[in-house]
């Protein structure tokens, strides 16, 4: 027996050319999503012009659309519906899509909000910490007397994303290094799944409650929990997810238990099957 499992992915996944093999496979849907945005997203996608693909109020609506786009691809490939879905951060709608809390129409809209809200939220960056547990990043953050930063993504046991004020990320980038771990900065300026977000958060807690979500039809990994959403959860779960880190292993870890899990990413890129491998290998120590 097989447990089917659908990955979406998130926010710099997103790649020039993404979709060219799905627009015209689904174009009433894709359709909707240009009438709903207002600009082409075939042109995004696949020419980029104007350098927007990169900017979270473009990306995030865009990587949705060609992610929802890849599981309508995968469903009618493997002819049946997964037995669980996941998303990492943006993803977390795809996933809500497929299991039906919303449309794809509403599910675009919300994102085409986060986006909005998201990029104009200024300040602060995010940097991966490749190499550390989570108790050694603890032990450093004592050792640096760093309070202002939060850990945004725990990607794998060894990949962390922390978020925080610039001068405080690079002073902790010192001192990992000075252990021999590696801290990449990320091409971001703003501090994503941290409590600098409180106020876009506001802002889209008031947005996200015009919305009706409907019972979920697969069983849905909620980042902010790690554990399957119930149906009354989907609102808070997503404002939530803004302000607080997003809790990765441990939903695969979760996942990893289901009887011979397999993973199907829907994206191009296998960043999410590469953190599963890592997953694997290196048990979580805390």
């Amino acid at each position: 027996m097989m447990t089917l499992i659908f990955l979406a992915p998130g926010q710099g996944a997103q790649e020039r050319g993404m979709g060219a093999d799905l627009f015209e496979a689904y174009p009433t849907l894709v359709d909707e999503a240009e009438s709903i945005l207002g600009y082409s997203l075939r042109s995004l996608c696949l020419h980029d012009p104007d350098n927007k693909l990169s900017n979270t109020a473009y990306t995030q609506p865009a990587l949705y659309t060609v992610s929802v786009l890849n599981y309508l691809r995968q469903r009618d490939i493997l002819g049946r519906e997964p037995d669980f879905v996941a998303g990492h951060s943006l993803g977390e709608y795809c996933a809500l899509f497929i299991a039906e809390a919303f449309s794809f129409a509403d599910g675009l809209r919300l994102t085409q909000k986060r986006g909005e809200l998201m990029a104009a939220t200024q300040g602060g960056g995010m940097m991966a910490v490749i190499g550390s547990t989570r108790a050694e990043i603890d032990a450093i953050f004592k050792e640096a007397n760093i309070e202002s930063v939060d850990i945004a993504n725990l990607n794998t046991p060894l990949q962390t994303v922390l978020s925080g004020p610039v001068d405080d990320l690079q002073y902790l980038a010192t001192i990992f290094e000075r252990y021999g771990h590696r801290a990449v900065p990320l091409n971001v300026n703003t501090a994503f799944h941290s409590r600098y977000m409180a106020t876009m958060k506001s802002a889209f807690a008031a947005f996200i409650a015009d919305f009706r979500f409907s019972p979920l039809m697969v069983p849905v990994l909620s980042n902010f929990t790690a554990l399957p959403y119930r149906d009354n959860e989907i609102a808070n779960n997503l404002v939530q997810q803004l302000d607080h880190g997003v809790r990765w292993t441990e939903s695969i870890q979760y996942l990893l238990q289901e009887d011979n899990p397999q993973f199907v990413e829907l994206g191009s890129r296998n960043l999410l099957l590469r953190m599963i491998e890592e997953i694997k290998q290196h048990p979580l120590r805390t």
